[in-house]
């Protein structure tokens, strides 16, 4: 897990650190289990969320659910389905705007509450949260840092948030998959209810696609599961990630 990787655009070098004062983003995981690590933004999303926890459920795997509370307020049946199937839940944001918008107090204070209204619904503690669009400055590390969550990104995409073929998207989900590869894909696709206008919800069958990249893994000798599980058998590799 030493090699020179670019993130957003910038090379940067991961480095595995336990210190609270590294100031650092959690990538992926050093495992040698040969696992990748399963992510969601975006939902709960009736017709993707529930898509995803078949398939899931079928294949006795965990993933990680980064959840945006102007979802889980409209669906809390939905989360409560993903809560009881054994996944594990954080938090994405109260809605999809860029943190980068808000002053560091701003961002403090909606962190707070939206981690402490998520576990409210779920039952459970939130320890992660990925920031709108992975945007994130020094100041807004330290703001949701203060708040007591720690940020998760990502090392590979399944290119669901964009117009590609599902063969295609599951080719760049494989691109960088890896034991502790940390995969983003998304069970939900935010709009104006959520603070933003990303445009049209592109065509995808989230189920299918997921159970297309399980395959592929398969194929590859990698199993999947949930953030939680990958470090009970491995330590979080940090990396320095900022993007306004």
């Amino acid at each position: 897990m030493k090699q020179v990787r670019r993130v957003l655009g910038r090379v940067v070098k991961p480095v595995i650190r336990s210190h609270s004062g590294f100031v650092g983003s959690v990538v992926a995981v050093d495992t040698a289990v040969p696992r990748i690590v399963l992510t969601y933004d975006d939902g709960p999303e009736p017709g993707g969320t529930d898509n995803i926890l078949k398939v899931l459920d079928d294949r006795q795997l965990t993933a990680t659910f980064f959840v945006l509370l102007s979802r889980a307020r409209r669906h809390p049946g939905l989360l409560a389905e993903v809560a009881a199937a054994g996944h594990e839940i954080a938090l994405h944001g109260l809605d999809h705007q860029r943190l980068t918008g808000f002053s560091s107090r701003e961002v403090e204070q909606r962190t707070k509450d939206g981690r402490a209204e998520l576990e409210d619904l779920t039952g459970s503690q939130v320890d992660w949260i990925r920031p709108p669009y992975g945007r994130q400055t020094l100041a807004t590390w330290c703001a949701v840092k203060s708040a007591g969550l720690m940020p998760v990104m990502w090392g590979t995409t399944s290119w669901d948030s964009r117009v590609a073929s599902q063969a295609d998207r599951v080719r760049q989900a494989m691109a960088g998959a890896r034991p502790g590869a940390i995969l983003l894909a998304h069970d939900g696709h935010a709009g104006p209810a959520d603070g933003v206008d990303d445009g049209p919800s592109p065509s995808v069958d989230r189920g299918d696609l997921t159970a297309r990249i399980l395959d592929a893994c398969a194929d590859a000798g990698l199993g999947a599961w949930a953030l939680k599980e990958a470090l009970k058998h491995g330590t979080p590799v940090l990396a320095a990630w900022f993007k306004r």
